[in-house]
């Protein structure tokens, strides 16, 4: 897609629209918004892109179908369909403001294909604001396109769990929970949630240290939050940090450790000598700014997990959590590209790459440890029967403690077993 200067302002809605589709075009061609695309958008319009391409993305299955049955043929320009595809989910997000949405779609084309399409993007979505009952229903009678997520991936739901892939699809269409992790070296959640009053931000207890709060907001207004008193933090993934159970100087090893969330957590339960690992030096300096924020210290290293011998300097960990490369099926809300770049065949690339990990790891654990295998998958074949395949080549090993999350409104969909090494 064309990146020429727009004439668009900053603030319209024409130019966030622009932008979103630009992001969404970004992403069905492979590129995966981790990369950071919206950062680069101009600050003033930042929060509206990333509610539209978020958004959007989630409801893909659903606007390729619309638009399936609002165009007479397959439309050729892509940046214009990508266009075509915010505006119908900015439309049924903003009923309230149609007229303005069609306007400022119809602007927004201007700036692609020397505008040659602005009569097409108000035609097409005027005519969906005329349809809309009778393609509603449409949609409402095809359980594949309402369920916005790709057919092998609701197969995948309904073979794992047939009473509980309705609940599971409709939490990964919704737009996330947020959630916080008090940082209990530097107050209580008894006092952070007085903080959280005294600027009338609305919150309820959550997990060990964790606060839900009543509506998301940008990390800036939480009070505190620069100078380390609080992190975000799903309470899902605050489970991996509550299951250990780590006395003061423990040696331990978080292999997968960016952006360092749960390492963090580990640090502010206890002392640890703990080395966090990753692949990638611009991950491990994310981990670096994180512990830097919160005040808390740890071995920060540059390394491949399934490796040791790149890295490993020979002492045995207490403990070692392995938060596993995977799908990411359980936070697709979260990153709603993740249902569009995958594909089938990843799940078994993770699963091998899962395997190679946990066979690596596992000899690093002393007798009498432990080892918390994670992921952020609803997947079987990266979950327990990744477990049984792993204990089916340790015999030895013990299944401490095992659990599945589902994401539902309160939480994220995780997976966690504890492995005890015996003495």
């Amino acid at each position: 897609m064309s990146r020429s200067a727009p004439r668009l302002p900053p603030d319209s809605l024409a130019f966030a629209l622009l932008e979103a589709a630009r992001i969404h075009l970004a992403v069905l061609a492979g590129q995966s918004l981790a990369e950071g695309q919206i950062s680069r958008v101009e600050s003033v319009a930042r929060p509206t892109v990333q509610h539209l391409v978020y958004g959007s993305l989630r409801a893909y299955g659903r606007g390729d179908f619309l638009l399936a049955r609002l165009l007479s043929h397959p439309l050729a320009a892509e940046e214009i369909r990508c266009l075509l595809l915010v505006a119908l989910y900015q439309l049924e997000a903003r009923r309230d403001i149609a007229h303005t949405v069609v306007d400022q779609a119809v602007r927004a084309a201007a700036e692609l294909a020397a505008g040659r399409f602005g009569g097409l993007v108000n035609g097409v979505l005027r005519n969906y604001l005329r349809r809309e009952a009778e393609l509603l229903a449409l949609l409402a009678a095809a359980p594949l396109a309402s369920s916005q997520h790709p057919d092998w991936w609701l197969a995948q739901l309904q073979d794992a769990y047939p009473a509980d892939w309705p609940a599971i699809v409709a939490a990964g269409n919704a737009p996330p929970p947020m959630a916080l992790r008090v940082n209990r070296r530097r107050g209580s959640r008894a006092e952070y949630l007085e903080r959280l009053a005294a600027e009338d931000i609305a919150a309820t207890p959550d997990s060990e240290a964790g606060l839900a709060l009543e509506k998301p907001l940008p990390v800036e207004r939480l009070p505190g939050f620069a100078a380390g008193l609080v992190s975000v933090q799903d309470p899902g993934a605050q489970r991996a940090a509550e299951l250990f159970d780590l006395a003061p100087g423990s040696r331990v090893l978080d292999a997968c450790a960016a952006p360092g969330g749960k390492t963090a957590h580990l640090l502010e339960r206890a002392d640890l000598d703990l080395l966090a690992l990753d692949l990638k030096a611009a991950r491990c300096r994310r981990v670096t700014d994180n512990l830097d924020r919160l005040g808390l210290a740890a071995t920060v290293r540059v390394g491949d997990c399934a490796r040791p011998d790149q890295w490993w300097d020979g002492r045995l960990f207490d403990a070692v959590l392995v938060d596993a490369p995977c799908t990411a099926s359980g936070v697709a809300r979260r990153n709603p590209d993740v249902k569009w770049l995958r594909r089938a065949e990843d799940v078994v690339s993770f699963a091998a790459a899962q395997a190679r990990i946990l066979d690596a790891l596992w000899p690093l654990v002393r007798p009498g440890g432990t080892l918390l295998y994670a992921t952020c998958s609803l997947f079987p074949a990266e979950n327990g029967e990744q477990i049984a395949r792993f204990l089916a080549r340790q015999p030895l090993a013990r299944r401490r403690h095992e659990e599945q999350l589902l994401p539902t409104a309160e939480h994220d969909g995780f997976y966690y077993c504890l492995l005890a090494k015996p003495r």
